[in-house]
């Protein structure tokens, strides 16, 4: 995982977490806006999110965040 998106989905969970609470659910969707402006970026996620991981749509912040940090 690139460092700038490592840091993107740290920085959005922080946030999540802030405005909604621990329980607040994310998915890989959240990191990035609402226009496909960067594809390369946006593969990586899902690929990591899906394949990788195996995710459900929706994770827990908290549990999104620990793992990025844990890489």
């Amino acid at each position: 995982m690139t460092p700038n998106l490592k840091a993107k989905i740290i920085e959005v969970c922080d946030k999540k977490i802030a405005q909604k609470g621990p329980k607040v659910g994310v998915s890989f969707y959240a990191f990035f806006k609402n226009k496909n402006d960067n594809p390369e970026l946006l593969m990586e996620a899902a690929t990591w999110w899906i394949e990788t991981h195996h995710l459900d749509h929706f994770e827990k912040a908290v549990k999104i965040k620990e793992l990025v940090k844990n890489l």
